[in-house]
């Protein structure tokens, strides 16, 4: 990988299921997987989506995802250090850029 790359993007939507419909029909993105708390994963081969369901967050979009080789080297250049992943979904770490938004950064990408 010669640098990071955006692999995928989070939105927190009321009805998923409504959302993944829009998304399969209108720009032909495939349904990966389902987690247990009923985030929905699609993909268009290149950039993933993940449709989540949070009350307690801002609705629309929520936050986006790069794949890196290495998470201490971009905590090095941010110069923060990532929060780990605490909700269990897949393996990242976070980071907030300078307006406080979520970057999330992970070395093996996604799990579908």
């Amino acid at each position: 990988m010669d640098r990071p790359r955006i692999r995928h993007v989070a939105i927190n939507a009321h009805d998923r299921d409504a959302q993944a419909q829009y998304y399969k029909n209108v720009f032909g993105m495939v349904e990966k997987s389902r987690g247990p708390n009923g985030t929905i994963y699609l993909s268009d081969g290149f950039v993933d989506l993940a449709l989540i369901n949070d009350p307690s967050l801002s609705w629309g979009l929520h936050h986006f995802g790069f794949q890196v080789e290495d998470v201490k080297e971009i905590e090095k250049s941010a110069q923060a250090q990532a929060v780990a992943n605490t909700y269990g979904a897949v393996a990242e770490s976070w980071l907030s850029d300078p307006e406080d938004n979520r970057v999330d950064v992970s070395e093996g990408g996604w799990p579908v």
